[in-house]
């Protein structure tokens, strides 16, 4: 049994691997993917389960010929010999572990059994039984004839079955090539962080809003996402290289037979002339890594034609590829095109469609019946196809919205007593608000007023005067809007009674609205603080053109009323009664001095 083991060992050692067939390395057809966990061969699942792991934690104690240094260098001469430098031959010896400990179990194999006798590999013969260890797995890392591929691509993070697997197809291009290709990559798509977190959050969005069948490169993009997101941080970690490269390489193994210099270095020049900043290429690359494989002639530059035929112009057409590089997918231009009927059967501009993806070119990649789903319910909230039109300009996004999440934003809304007229409105004032998540952002704000003090009574005034409240921020806007007018000197009463009476108030800008109209107010018009309580409406109006040519008017005359008298008229009326004549108040008067 040992012996049958053994000879099959041997001759699994010694044969060569199999020669793939000739692959393009530019097309978008791809070899299927290697999984992110294969199943291991079954004599290294013997071996891992008998020594435990890597060459370094596993020697026993009554085996020191096992060792892990002796294989270590074993692997960085196998790496020389293929014409790496000593640096790179002694970096990738040192991150190829699992590369070493694979050879090293097969000499302890052949010392156990005696078998170096009928070894019928490089220095065969009963001689090799009989020199160090080292030499031994020097003459184990020959047979494999792998070329020094394998352990290339486990230190950079592949795992040693998927090395295995992806070095026949790529070691005909020879290891010095290969290293430096590795190097060119991480240096192409990882040289900068400053994009990672962006990287995954647009990978995630593109990933949970695709509902449309996916072609060939759309699909292996997905696998690589998937695999991604089956790891520790998820697809969020597509832009740390460390992580991410690993699982690109098993993805997209064609990648290493991309030429430098007649492929790599033509694309990035070409996606920076149609005007993608250089610092964002990787990011494109990335999102969709088979534009790296595709032939720039014959399959990007047709696809970017595409959609300069649908009138799409050339500057909006770099910014959709650097918002959603699945532009360039054949599935998303052929939705383009059902999309265009679809607005066509609903009489909806197909302008509108087109400012839509500029701004928002995700929902390409949504089906038309989840998009009919969504404007069947603007139509229930009494939406005219008029209105629809501002609505998708402003925020296409909603047509990204399962039904079920926009109904729960009308939803909301109907619990706070407003009827389905009330909810029509505000989804034409503010799109945005039903594009927000119930729980994590509208409900919050709600909580906090109440938490204020605000009465569940007066809220659903304050909301229908003012809805984009709810898309402010609590930490950076609504609470440093509260505590700058409790630091006047106004108690928590008098600012819940302005946020009732004017909800606006807390959506202005400190420094430059609250601030200088109330330095006027008080130094100027000398006029006391409550006022603002009572009329909160003040901090709406010009400081220019209404509040102070107003008062210059009014000075002039000693005329003394309320700010409400003062600025709650239009300027027919204003001019009518303080200045006796008909008309506007075209010319501010000017103050005297040391007014």
């Amino acid at each position: 049994m040992a012996m049958a083991t053994a000879t099959a060992m041997l001759a699994l050692l010694s044969s060569p691997l199999p020669k793939p067939a000739a692959t393009p390395p530019h097309a978008l057809t791809l070899p299927p993917p290697t999984t992110l966990h294969p199943t291991p061969h079954p004599l290294s699942l013997r071996r891992r389960r008998r020594r435990g792991g890597p060459v370094a934690a596993c020697a026993p104690a009554a085996a020191p010929a096992y060792d892990a240094l002796e294989a270590e260098a074993a692997v960085a001469e196998l790496l020389r010999e293929e014409g790496a430098s000593p640096a790179d031959a002694a970096a990738i010896a040192a991150r190829a572990p699992a590369y070493a400990a694979m050879l090293a179990d097969g000499v302890r194999e052949l010392d156990e059994l005696g078998l170096w006798a009928s070894w019928s590999g490089p220095g065969a013969g009963a001689e090799v039984g009989g020199i160090g260890f080292g030499r031994k797995v020097y003459h184990m890392g020959r047979s494999g004839r792998d070329r020094g591929v394998v352990p290339l691509l486990e230190s950079v993070g592949v795992r040693l079955s998927s090395a295995k697997l992806i070095a026949p197809y790529v070691a005909a291009a020879g290891l010095p090539v290969l290293i430096q290709r590795v190097k060119f990559l991480k240096e192409m798509l990882f040289s900068s962080s400053s994009h990672a977190t962006l990287i995954g959050r647009n990978a995630k969005r593109m990933m949970s809003r695709l509902s449309i069948p996916a072609d060939d490169a759309l699909q292996s993009t997905l696998s690589f996402f998937e695999k991604m997101e089956a790891r520790h941080g998820g697809v969020s970690m597509l832009g740390h290289g460390d992580v991410s490269f690993p699982y690109l390489i098993e993805s997209f193994p064609m990648l290493l037979l991309c030429s430098e210099d007649n492929h790599l270095k033509a694309l990035m020049d070409f996606l920076e002339c149609i005007g993608i900043p250089k610092p964002s290429i990787a990011s494109v690359l990335l999102l969709f890594p088979p534009i790296i494989l595709s032939d720039i002639e014959n399959d990007i530059k047709p696809r970017i034609h595409e959609w300069d035929k649908a009138g799409i112009e050339q500057e909006y057409i770099a910014r959709m590829l650097l918002k959603y590089p699945w532009i360039l997918s054949t599935s998303v231009i052929e939705n383009y095109r059902q999309m265009l009927l679809f607005f066509n059967r609903k009489k909806i501009s197909s302008t509108a469609l087109s400012i839509a993806v500029k701004s928002w070119p995700h929902i390409l990649g949504c089906y038309t019946k989840r998009m009919n789903s969504i404007l069947e319910i603007f139509d229930d909230l009494g939406i005219s196809k008029k209105m629809v039109v501002p609505i998708i300009t402003s925020s296409p996004q909603l047509l990204l919205r399962k039904p079920n999440e926009f109904l729960e934003t009308v939803f909301f809304f109907k619990e706070m007593g407003f009827d389905k007229g009330t909810v029509g409105k505000i989804l034409c004032r503010s799109p945005e608000i039903f594009a927000s998540s119930v729980d994590s952002t509208l409900k919050k704000k709600i909580d906090f007023l109440i938490d204020f003090g605000v009465s569940k009574h007066h809220l659903p005034r304050i909301i229908r005067k003012y809805p984009e409240l709810l898309l402010l921020d609590i930490n950076h806007t609504l609470l440093p809007r509260m505590n700058y007018l409790l630091g006047l000197g106004l108690s928590k009463k008098d600012v819940r009674s302005m946020i009732f009476r004017f909800s606006p108030l807390l959506g202005y800008s400190i420094e430059h609205v609250m601030k200088p109209k109330l330095e006027f107010l008080l130094r100027n018009m000398k006029r006391p603080l409550k006022e603002i309580v009572e009329y909160p409406r003040y901090f709406s109006y010009s400081l220019e053109e209404k509040i102070k040519p107003r008062f210059w008017v009014l000075q002039s005359r000693n005329i003394d009323c309320s700010l409400t008298e003062i600025f709650a008229k239009n300027d027919e009326l204003f001019a009518e009664e303080y200045l006796g004549i008909g008309g506007l108040l075209e010319k501010p008067l000017q103050p005297s001095k040391g007014s």
